[in-house]
């Protein structure tokens, strides 16, 4: 099995060498290292590693949360957060571009192991399932309408109606698709559903939330309030702005 393969993203000479060393001793392949978040999104982009290890608080102009989220417009790879910094204004920042794991410093060989371990594996999982839905819409006409989505429930296709949409909601490894009176669990990302809907019906709301627009019925902020469904759903701070542009203010 061919070793799985790591860029290293750390500002402190010493540490990054420390965290080389220990990848190379827990037989990972370390195959670029890079000190600012510009660097970091060049050697990724021309790199491609099989993951990313990624301090946040960089020198330059560039932090790690920014370069990650650059890294991701690109590449499907895994990125795994290094601080020292465990602040909730720091970690709310760094939830938006959906990092598979955090590892504070100072940390043990074995929590290095753990989280790529964890991350690749799940990063593998949710390859499989990309490419069995894939497989799945490739076989029903149309599937790029924007009347309609079939979303794979017990084993069967079924056909949602976009406009009968209310709210999609993630839920850790799975995403919940709500109409007025149906729940349709499947196992996906907010990122892939994102890609699947119109974006000139839906807004996401929230890191957890998507909603189609037609379905608000008043905004008491922080919150949406939606029509017949009655559900309040938290607007997130980062999402605000593309909130104001979807709707039809006078």
């Amino acid at each position: 099995m061919p070793k799985a393969t790591v860029l290293v993203v750390e500002d402190e000479s010493i540490v990054s060498k420390d965290i080389q060393y220990s990848l190379k001793k827990l037989g990972y392949e370390v195959i670029g290292s890079s000190a600012t978040g510009a660097k970091a999104i060049e050697l990724a982009l021309e790199l491609k590693p099989n993951i990313v290890l990624m301090d946040i608080m960089l020198k330059g102009d560039i932090n790690g949360i920014e370069a990650s989220a650059e890294i991701k417009k690109s590449l499907n790879i895994p990125i795994i957060f290094l601080t020292a910094y465990a602040d909730e204004n720091t970690l709310e920042k760094a939830k938006i571009t959906e990092p598979y794991a955090y590892i504070l410093k100072p940390f043990k060989e074995i929590d290095l192991h753990t989280s790529i371990e964890m991350a690749l594996y799940k990063h593998g999982k949710e390859l499989e399932v990309i490419k069995e839905r894939d497989f799945l819409y490739n076989i029903v006409e149309n599937k790029e309408s924007n009347e309609f989505i079939f979303v794979k429930s017990n084993s069967k296709l079924i056909k949602l109606y976009n406009k009968d949409i209310y709210f999609v909601e993630a839920l850790k490894d799975y995403v919940v698709i709500n109409t007025l009176n149906s729940r349709y669990t499947i196992h996906s990302t907010m990122k892939e559903i994102e890609k699947k809907l119109p974006d000139n019906q839906f807004v996401r709301v929230h890191r957890s939330f998507i909603i189609r627009t037609d379905k608000i019925a008043q905004i008491e902020q922080p919150n949406i309030i939606l029509e017949n469904d009655k559900r309040i759903i938290p607007v997130g701070g980062s999402y605000k702005e593309m909130l104001v542009k979807k709707l039809n203010l006078i």
